[in-house]
């Protein structure tokens, strides 16, 4: 996996969803590292994807799809 370190983050989400994260935060915190772990992961893989797919296709057919 990776190596990692704590990292504070500051947040402006709607009222709603930070009261429900603080109330994760409060009661499992393991969780909510779980879950921005595993989005990150997901994050990662599609721009790995993304990428691949990209240099495949080549600049030739990436400008032609735009209409350039």
């Amino acid at each position: 996996m990776w190596e990692t370190r704590p990292v504070d983050l500051r947040l402006n989400l709607p009222r709603s969803v930070a009261a429900e994260l603080e109330e994760v935060q409060r009661n499992d915190p393991e969780m909510l590292n779980r879950l921005v772990m595993y989005a990150v992961a997901r994050r990662t893989i599609y721009e790995h994807l993304s990428e691949r797919a990209a240099a495949r296709e080549g600049p030739g057919l990436t400008e032609e799809r735009s209409g350039s």
